[in-house]
């Protein structure tokens, strides 16, 4: 998937993709997903969100019903999930070398819509290799504490 592609459909504005991925992540925590909770994830309105199912809707990206609120269509649905799955990845690497939680959610976020699959791939492996090494934790932590000092210089 190339930066701003998915499954196969045109490109996909990062605001879609980030509402899709809203509405997954308030799914999977709460089994459903509602305008306010989805405003609340986004920090954005509630008749932002209204005005924003209704488009997804017309994209046959979600099914929405007023007052009941929205579920992900299978195509929806495909597209949340790899948006997901990008934004994992890329914040366990960044929290596996010791970027801040707060820093490593707000970089995902932004990463997640630009990089190549190819990168994600590349990501997750690496990811997955340095977590089976026992001392990379403790020879990187050590690592960055000497480079730490040498700058304080």
């Amino acid at each position: 998937m190339a930066p701003g592609r998915c499954c196969g459909r045109g490109p996909l504005s990062r605001k879609i993709e980030d509402y899709l991925e809203a509405i997954l992540c308030v799914a999977r925590e709460k089994g459903y997903a509602r305008t306010s909770d989805v405003a609340k994830e986004l920090s954005v309105s509630p008749s932002s969100v209204v005005e924003m199912f209704q488009k997804l809707g017309q994209m046959g990206l979600v099914t929405y019903r007023r007052y009941e609120g929205v579920t992900l269509t299978p195509e929806g649905r495909s597209i949340a999930e790899v948006i997901a799955f990008r934004h994992e990845t890329l914040k366990g690497f960044l929290s596996l070398i010791g970027v801040s939680d707060r820093v490593s959610e707000e970089d995902a976020c932004f990463m997640e819509h630009e990089l190549h699959n190819e990168t994600i791939e590349q990501v997750k492996g690496l990811v997955e290799y340095l977590e089976r090494s026992p001392s990379f934790k403790t020879e990187f932590e050590a690592f960055l504490k000497t480079r730490q000092f040498k700058r304080d210089r």
